[in-house]
């Protein structure tokens, strides 16, 4: 999940985030000739005034369901998110 199609939807939540930090995980394993990724674990932590915990990954949660590099993947994609400052 790349921190500017989130950003987009907190502003589309109403929201501005203060803060962004994301990171991802990736789990390469050999198939056949070559390798390919069957796993992803994203972690976001972020600062955006005004949410709640519950907002907030309600945000994330749809944010990565509709993220098109997550849609594109055959791996199994899991997510870590944490609100500072609430």
């Amino acid at each position: 999940m790349k921190a500017v199609p989130w950003a987009k939807s907190v502003e589309n939540a109403g929201l501005k985030a203060e803060n962004i930090d994301t990171q991802a995980e990736v789990q390469l394993e050999k198939a056949g000739e070559g390798f390919e990724i069957t796993a992803s674990h994203l972690t976001l932590t972020a600062t955006v005034p005004g949410a709640d915990n519950a907002k907030f990954m309600e945000i994330a949660n749809a944010a990565k369901a509709g993220c098109p590099v997550s849609k594109l993947m055959k791996a199994k994609i899991t997510l870590d998110a944490k609100l500072q400052g609430s």
